[in-house]
């Protein structure tokens, strides 16, 4: 009977740790959304918005004021609208201006505020279009290449004809 009993303490431990190991993973990855903090949604306007996800960080100077709700594509404008939940603690001015942006060369993407200078702060509902897009690591590297092919190759007018 002790035998058993101690079994039943050590498959307790074993769960007990593997449900750790779960919240860590999940709490690191971002997939996990506890967040008890009041919010209110604004929503920016993207014309590419590059690898950002759900739930990805938003950020002022360094400090997580928000996460990305919901990512969305508006056919209309043909651009991506983000829905941001901003804490409540945190107020932005009307004009300040939202980039995607990367941590470190290859990391992982957020959204970065820069806090404008308009009296008027942003509320619930409101819509952000002073934005800049993710830059694309492929584009830039397509861009550098077809302007050093471009310098290489020459120009018609300066071929000379060697026999």
């Amino acid at each position: 009977m002790q035998r058993s009993n101690n079994d039943i303490w050590v498959g307790l431990f074993v769960l007990l740790g593997g449900a750790a190991l779960l919240f860590l993973a999940l709490q690191s990855a971002n997939l996990l959304g506890l967040n008890f903090q009041k919010t209110y949604s604004v929503t920016a306007r993207f014309d590419n918005i590059g690898g950002l996800k759900p739930q990805t960080a938003v950020k002022s100077a360094g400090v997580v004021v928000g996460r990305v709700e919901s990512i969305t594509f508006d056919d209309k404008t043909f651009q991506a609208s983000v829905t941001l939940a901003l804490q409540n603690r945190y107020s932005f001015p009307k004009d300040s201006s939202f980039k995607i942006l990367t941590s470190g060369l290859l990391g992982e993407q957020y959204i970065g505020i820069e806090a404008g200078a308009d009296e008027k702060d942003l509320h619930a509902g409101d819509v952000v279009t002073d934005t800049q897009s993710a830059v694309v690591l492929e584009n830039l590297i397509s861009q550098f290449l077809y302007s050093k092919a471009a310098e290489g190759s020459p120009s018609p007018g300066n071929a000379t004809n060697k026999k």
